[in-house]
C-alpha cells in the first residue's frame, strides 16, 4: 500500500481493546478522512482516533520498525539484571538473519530460564546449574522431549554464539527424538478435500500446497513474478535454509489461477490479505482445518500433510526418490527417505501370510 507522508508522520503502534492496531489521530478534517478510509481505516468512539490493523505488511509500509518477539510483556516479567541478555540474544539472531519464527522461538524459550533465574545473572550460570535447570524442565515441568531440544536450543545458542563460551553443554544429554512417520491423506481424501472448498481463492492455496509439496510459508510468500506459466516453473525463493529451488506448475491449475489474478488482480503476492501484503500463514491453516471438518476427513494432520502426500503420492507414482529430493528442497536424502516408509509402491503388492490361509 502506498500510504501519503500525512499518515506515516502520525502512525503510532497501541493497543485496542486488546488488539494490537495502528493509530492515526488527526484534528477533524473531511478530505484526510475520505482519503484515510480508502485504506480501510476504523474509527474508535471510545478513543476517538482512526486505526488500522497492526500486521507486518502495515508496519513495513508505514516505516515502523518490525514487532520484537522480545515484547514489552516479556521482559517486564524479567529482572532487570537479565533483560539484557534477551535484547543480545535478539539482535544476534537478526544479525545472523534467522527467520522471524526462529528468533520468536529463541527469544521466548530463553526467556523461560530467565523468569526462573530472578535476580541471578544468567552470564555467571555454570554448566552445573545449567543441568539442573534442565532437570528441572525435565522434572518439575515436565516438558516433551521435542520442548526440552528447543529450549536447549535457545539456550545453547546464548551462551555459545552471543556469550562464546564453548563446550558448556558437553555435559547436558539430550532427549532421544521419537521416530515419527510423517502423517499423509490419501488420493482420494485430497480430492474430497479440494471438493468441499467452494471458495475459489482458498481451493487454490490448498491445491497449489499439495500440487508443489509447499510449506505454509512458502504458500504465503509466492509471489507473482515467481510464476513461470510459458516454462511451467515456480520459483520457491528463500524457503527454508534461505534456498531457493524451483518446482513444477501443475497444469491443471493454470486456468484457475488466470481466473483468480483477473477477479482479485493482486499487486505483489499471489495470495494477498485485507489489507495488502502477504496472506497469513494462520489464515491458510485455519482453511485447511474447514475444509477437513467439511469433508468428514477426521485424520489429525496440519496443512502440512498436504506436503508429506505430495511426496508420498510421487514415490507412489514412481518419481526417482532423488528427483523428490530436489522438488522437497531437502539437503540430506536421508530426511527424503523417511516417505518410502509411507508410500505403498512396494507394500501393496505384498500379501499377509494371513490372507494365504486356506
Amino acid at each position: 500500500m502506498n500510504f501519503p507522508d500525512w499518515m506515516r508522520q502520525i502512525a503510532k503502534p497501541g493497543v485496542h481493546k486488546g488488539q494490537a492496531v495502528i493509530w492515526l489521530s488527526f484534528p477533524y478534517d473531511r478530505e484526510k478522512i475520505s482519503e484515510i478510509k480508502l485504506f480501510k481505516a476504523r474509527y474508535s468512539q471510545s478513543v476517538k482516533s482512526w486505526y488500522l490493523a497492526d500486521v507486518s505488511s502495515i508496519r513495513q509500509d508505514m516505516g515502523l520498525p518490525p514487532k520484537s518477539p522480545a515484547g514489552k510483556d516479556v521482559l517486564d516479567r524479567i529482572h532487570p539484571v537479565n533483560r539484557e541478555a534477551l535484547i543480545r540474544q535478539e539482535e544476534h539472531l537478526i544479525l545472523k538473519g534467522y527467520s522471524p519464527n526462529t528468533r520468536r522461538t529463541y527469544l521466548l524459550e530463553l526467556a523461560q530460564l530467565l523468569y526462573v533465574l530472578g535476580s541471578v545473572p544468567a552470564d555467571e550460570l555454570s554448566a552445573e546449574k545449567l543441568r539442573s535447570y534442565i532437570l528441572y524442565c525435565h522434572k518439575s515441568l515436565k516438558l516433551s522431549g521435542n520442548q526440552i531440544h528447543s529450549r536447549l536450543n535457545a539456550i545453547k545458542f546464548y551462551y555459545e554464539q552471543v556469550l562464546g563460551r564453548d563446550k558448556l553443554f558437553a555435559e547436558i544429554p539430550r532427549p532421544k527424538k521419537p521416530a515419527l512417520l510423517p502423517k499423509v491423506l490419501s488420493k482420494a481424501e485430497v480430492k474430497k478435500l479440494f471438493s468441499v472448498c467452494s471458495n475459489p481463492k482458498q481451493q487454490l492455496m490448498l491445491r497449489l500446497c499439495y500440487g508443489m509439496g509447499l510449506r505454509v510459508s512458502e504458500i504465503v510468500a509466492l509471489k507473482i513474478s515467481h510464476i513461470d506459466s510459458e516454462r511451467m516453473q515456480v520459483l520457491v525463493a528463500g524457503a527454508k535454509g534461505k534456498k531457493d529451488r524451483y518446482v513444477q506448475l501443475p497444469a491443471s491449475v493454470l486456468d484457475a489461477l488466470r481466473v483468480y489474478y483477473k477477479q482479485h488482480v493482486p499487486k505483489d503476492y499471489l495470495f494477498e490479505g485485507q489489507y495488502g501484503g502477504a496472506y497469513s500463514a494462520r489464515s491458510v491453516q485455519a482453511v485447511f482445518k474447514s475444509a477437513m471438518r467439511k469433508a468428514g476427513i477426521r485424520k489429525e494432520v496440519g496443512i502440512h500433510s498436504l506436503r508429506h502426500s505430495y511426496a508420498t503420492h510421487l514415490h507412489e507414482y514412481g518419481t526417482d526418490i532423488g528427483f523428490i529430493q530436489k522438488l522437497l528442497g531437502h539437503n540430506d536424502i536421508k530426511t527424503t527417505l523417511i516417505y518410502t516408509q509411507v508410500s505403498q509402491a512396494k507394500s501393496a503388492q505384498i500379501q499377509s501370510p494371513l490372507d494365504r490361509l486356506d
